[in-house]
């Protein structure tokens, strides 16, 4: 059993998705990186100065200046500001899958066509003449 199981870590698939899980989660950091440092604060400014991810809806009916109070009391809150941010973020990796799935597609190269055939069957004897013949070479029948 042992043995199976290393063939079939081993295999290159296994260790092509590991590698690509490792690459996408490292990818992964750097877009949130993107929307939460770059992408949001100057959208904030833009809204009136305000922090997205600050913004929630308290829905334990006491009162609270910011989401980490609310979370540090345990009330219920609905994180909106928080949901913007991973809608974003999705927003962004979906639009890099796409890109890359294009340009993966691009690259394939397609199958060549099949040859056009040169020669036709004669439908009298059935030998082998030139696609531009107009009488059978074998029976001199007219094709």
């Amino acid at each position: 059993m042992f043995k199976e199981f290393k063939e079939f870590a081993l295999k290159g698939n296994v260790i092509d998705l590991a590698v690509g899980i490792i690459i996408g989660a490292a990818f992964n950091k750097v877009v949130q990186s993107l929307v939460t440092d770059i992408i949001m604060p100057p959208v904030g400014m833009l809204l009136g100065k305000m922090d997205l991810s600050a913004m929630f809806v308290n829905l334990s009916g006491k009162q609270f200046e910011t989401l980490a109070e609310a979370k540090k009391a345990g009330a219920a809150t609905l994180n909106y500001g928080l949901f913007i941010n991973t809608l974003v973020d999705f927003v962004i990796m979906a639009f890099v899958v796409f890109i890359m799935v294009k340009q993966i597609n691009r690259l394939k190269r397609a199958t060549p066509a099949a040859p056009a055939p040169e020669t036709k069957e004669c439908p009298f004897c059935l030998s082998t003449v030139p696609l531009a013949a107009t009488r059978c070479c074998q029976c001199t029948s007219q094709i």
